[in-house]
């Protein structure tokens, strides 16, 4: 039965903003707005408004929790759009998720890659992940440190059912545009300096890092993927 196509006005305005300062940070940077994907989070957003926003030309969404995206799942036009687990992976629910997404961004353990790799080589799979760095150094945040980065690294290049993207990171909140830069290029940096080492098994090609309030500063210090989700479909329920 073929999906009924629902406008949404309201996400369709907000894309069109969030395009337009896409493509003037991509401008200011120098950079193509290729080079940058849009990522839709989607968390607590019904089925029909995801859909909407998938029919309006969104790629990529990104779940949090795998309960929520399994009860949406056979609802939404997934053959249009690639899904990302953005949120925190725990690894009871691994064998869930391994198989159901393109992209896993939220490794912040040796243990959780471990579990990943084996549950994805039973099921002749290799999947897609991100590794996720604290870069603030904040306790309510998960991720890897950035100076214990390169050892988790360097144990996970020998996981064959899984394959290092990238990195991925929640920044702290900042309010001047200088402070949230800096940050951003504290990242950037990092990720450029393992993508330098060209360790096996780890291929450097995706930056995740940008959220809603902060999208545009993530672009001009080189983020690849910006994960926007209020400032797409409204405030959070």
């Amino acid at each position: 039965m073929m999906e009924k196509s629902f406008v949404d006005t309201a996400v369709s305005e907000n894309l069109q903003y969030i395009e337009e300062t896409i493509h003037t940070a991509c401008a200011q940077a120098s950079r193509k707005r290729d080079d940058v994907t849009l990522l839709a989070v989607t968390k607590t957003v019904p089925p029909e408004r995801i859909n909407a926003a998938i029919q309006l030309g969104i790629r990529t969404i990104g779940e949090n929790r795998v309960q929520e995206f399994m009860d949406k799942q056979d609802s939404l036009l997934l053959d249009q759009a690639d899904v990302h687990l953005i949120g925190h992976l725990q690894t009871n629910k691994v064998r869930r998720i391994v198989g159901n997404v393109q992209m896993i961004e939220s490794v912040d353990s040796l243990r959780l890659a471990t579990a990943i790799s084996r549950c994805s080589q039973e099921r002749g799979l290799v999947t897609p992940v991100l590794v996720e760095v604290n870069i603030g150094g904040e306790a309510a945040k998960s991720g890897v440190s950035p100076d214990m980065l390169e050892e988790l690294l360097g144990n996970m290049h020998e996981l064959r059912g899984l394959h290092v993207c990238g990195l991925m990171t929640v920044p702290p909140i900042f309010e001047k545009e200088r402070e949230k830069r800096q940050v951003f290029s504290k990242m950037y940096q990092l990720f450029i300096d393992i993508r330098d080492k060209k360790l096996d098994n780890i291929d450097m090609q995706v930056l995740s890092m940008g959220m809603s309030g902060d999208y545009r500063e993530a672009i001009l210090e080189g983020a690849t993927l910006v994960r926007i989700g209020s400032a797409l479909f409204g405030k959070r329920q």
